[in-house]
């Protein structure tokens, strides 16, 4: 019995995801097809990096 051959590696899911954190892309769902394709599903853009005061009222909500 020969070994399947590998059409996906982690390496290529992590270089997908980092890909789209730098657009400002917010990934929701990730599907990773038999033959080795990575589809990446997306919602809203997400927005700039949030500011302080927008973390700390993030958190203050929270509660």
């Amino acid at each position: 019995m020969n070994r399947a051959r590998v059409t996906f590696r982690q390496d290529d899911l992590a270089r997908a995801l980092k890909a789209a954190a730098k657009a400002h892309v917010l990934v929701t769902r990730t599907e990773i097809a038999p033959d080795g394709r990575i589809i990446l599903f997306h919602g809203q853009e997400s927005t700039a990096p949030a500011s302080p005061f927008d973390e700390w009222k993030a958190r203050r909500d929270a509660r």
